[in-house]
C-alpha cells in the first residue's frame, strides 16, 4: 500500500478485513490470517454533494452543522456516498485523512444533532486541542427504558471493541478507553425517562454502551438499546441538543443549540398520554 499514512486510513474507514471480520486497530496478525482491503488506487475522488444540512453556526474559521439522523459523518465501507463530508465539501479542511475533512468528532448514523467542523487546518488543531482538554461541551437528550435511582448520575468505565463481537463497543473488551459519562434526569414516565446527557470522554457509542450497562438503554437503540414500540420510532432516541467551547483561534465562548426533532418531540408526546 506504500505508507503508513495508506493503511491508516484504511482502518479507519472500516475497509480492511481479517478472515472476513473487522477487527480492532489493536489486532495482532498471528500468520496464516486473510487480510482484506480495497487498495487506494481504486477509491473514487470525493465530490461535492448538495444535501439538505442546517447550519448553526459559521465563520472564516469553523462551523456547526445540525445533522440529521439517517446521514453519516463520513464516507465509509458501504456508505462511499450522502455522508456530511460530501454535503461540506469546499467549506470543511483540515485533517489527518482525506476523507475526513474537519472533522474532529462524530455521531452516530441514526442521532441527530450538532457536531462541530474545522474550516481551516489552524482550526482543526485548536479544536483537537479542545477535545483532548475535554473542553468541548457536547450534551444530548436520550430517552431510555427505565428510571434512574437518582436525579444525576457519573458513569465511569472503560470502554473498547467488544472481545467477541468486534461490531459491537462493550465494556468486555481487551483494548479499554477512559470513558466517564454524567447525566441528568429532565423528565420521567411510567417506564421511561428522558435524560439530559453530557460527554466528558468521546469514545465510540459511549452513551449508548454506558447507558446500558447500568439498566437505563436508549428507546430505539436497535444494537445496545430496546426497541420500544410505544415510542413508534425507526431510530434511537438520541439528539446532540447543545455544543459550547471556547474558539480555538480567539477564544470568545461559541454555543448552538438544536431543538429535538419532530419524530422525538411526537415519541414523547406519546409517552406522556
Amino acid at each position: 500500500m506504500g505508507s503508513r499514512a495508506a493503511a491508516e486510513r484504511l482502518l479507519a474507514r472500516n475497509a480492511a478485513l481479517v478472515d472476513g471480520e473487522m477487527k480492532a486497530k489493536s489486532h495482532r496478525l498471528t500468520g496464516g490470517e486473510e487480510v482484506a482491503f480495497e487498495p487506494p488506487e481504486a477509491e473514487a475522488a470525493l465530490q461535492a454533494e448538495d444535501l439538505p444540512l442546517r447550519i448553526a453556526f459559521e465563520d472564516e474559521h469553523l462551523l456547526v452543522v445540525d445533522k440529521p439522523a439517517g446521514m453519516v459523518v463520513h464516507p465509509s465501507a458501504g456508505h462511499p456516498t450522502g455522508t456530511l463530508v460530501h454535503g461540506l465539501l469546499g467549506r470543511a479542511a483540515g485533517g489527518e485523512l482525506p476523507e475526513r475533512p474537519g472533522i474532529v468528532h462524530r455521531l452516530d448514523r441514526d442521532t441527530s444533532g450538532l457536531l462541530v467542523v474545522a474550516k481551516s487546518e489552524e482550526a482543526y488543531r485548536g479544536l483537537r486541542n479542545l477535545v483532548r482538554r475535554r473542553a468541548l461541551e457536547r450534551r444530548y437528550k436520550a430517552l431510555v427504558r427505565g428510571r434512574p435511582q437518582s436525579r444525576r448520575g457519573r458513569i465511569e468505565a472503560p470502554i473498547g471493541r467488544d472481545r467477541h463481537d468486534p461490531t459491537r463497543m462493550s465494556l468486555d473488551t481487551d483494548s479499554p478507553r477512559d470513558a466517564v459519562t454524567h447525566f441528568e434526569v429532565e423528565r420521567l414516565f411510567d417506564r421511561h425517562a428522558l435524560l439530559d446527557v453530557r460527554l466528558e470522554t468521546g469514545r465510540t457509542h459511549q452513551i449508548r454502551v454506558h447507558l446500558a450497562a447500568i439498566g437505563l438503554p436508549v428507546v430505539g437503540d436497535p444494537v445496545y438499546g430496546v426497541r420500544d414500540p410505544g415510542a413508534e420510532l425507526v431510530r434511537q432516541f438520541l439528539h446532540a441538543w447543545r455544543l459550547a467551547f471556547p474558539h480555538p483561534l480567539g477564544g470568545e465562548p461559541v454555543e448552538a443549540e438544536s431543538p429535538l426533532p419532530p419524530e422525538l418531540q411526537a415519541a414523547l408526546a406519546r409517552f406522556a398520554s
